[in-house]
């Protein structure tokens, strides 16, 4: 009984990797355009949230033995899938940096 990743042979199934493929021309097709590529990020996000507040939920383990399955999976292949917002601070902070004057020629 395969429930899990970590119980098979780590392959990604054809149709995930088409998928993969896809996000990263459509990526590519954007470079040095962010507005464009913040607007795939925010698809991507809200594919995500769907996916993670409806199909996943549902799947969740309703057993011990399934847990003990879902949490080795986890071990193993990292944890939950997560796409991690920009920080604005961080951002502010960089941008801070680029735009300051550089006071080591002095």
């Amino acid at each position: 009984m395969n429930l899990y990743s970590s119980d098979a042979p780590n392959q990604v199934t054809a149709d995930i990797e088409e998928i993969r493929l896809a996000v990263q021309v459509a990526a590519r097709k954007r470079a040095n355009d962010c507005a464009a590529l913040l607007t795939l990020l925010r698809e991507l996000e809200d594919l995500h949230r769907d996916i993670c507040e409806t199909l996943f939920q549902e799947s969740l383990p309703n057993n011990r033995q399934h847990l003990y399955h879902l949490l080795r999976d986890i071990e193993l292949n990292g944890g939950w899938p997560y796409i991690q917002r920009v920080k604005l601070k961080e951002l502010l902070n960089t941008l801070e940096m680029e735009t300051a004057p550089d006071t080591s020629d002095e």
